[in-house]
């Protein structure tokens, strides 16, 4: 696949404004996009925890994931951070080129 979205899981806005701007300043992804009010429940050192969150979607291409991976990682407060990448199978062309054309210039 040549084209993500890559979900990322933040705590609130405040780290969900970090970790998009940086994104975007470093041209690791064309877009993101923040999703306030989510509402999780996951396994966490053997006990079931609830959070509230927000969802950042990212969109990104092959090229540019490894690196959007690591920097996350390094950026992200979470001990172990989501960084989920699924695959585009098909989208809008003219989308999908402004993806590379936004990060062409990196």
């Amino acid at each position: 696949m040549k084209y993500f979205a890559v979900l990322v899981t933040t705590p609130g806005w405040a780290v969900s404004e970090k970790l998009s701007q940086g994104i975007l300043e470093r041209k690791l992804a064309a877009c993101v996009s923040r999703l306030p009010g989510l509402a999780s429940r996951y396994w966490w050192k053997g006990k079931i925890e609830s959070a509230r969150e927000e969802l950042l979607i990212v969109k990104t291409n092959r090229r540019k994931l490894p690196a959007l991976t690591e920097w996350v990682r390094r950026n992200h407060p979470y001990e172990v951070c989501e960084v989920v990448a699924l695959p585009v199978a098909a989208g809008n062309p003219a989308y999908l080129r402004w993806i590379d054309e936004a990060l062409a210039k990196a």
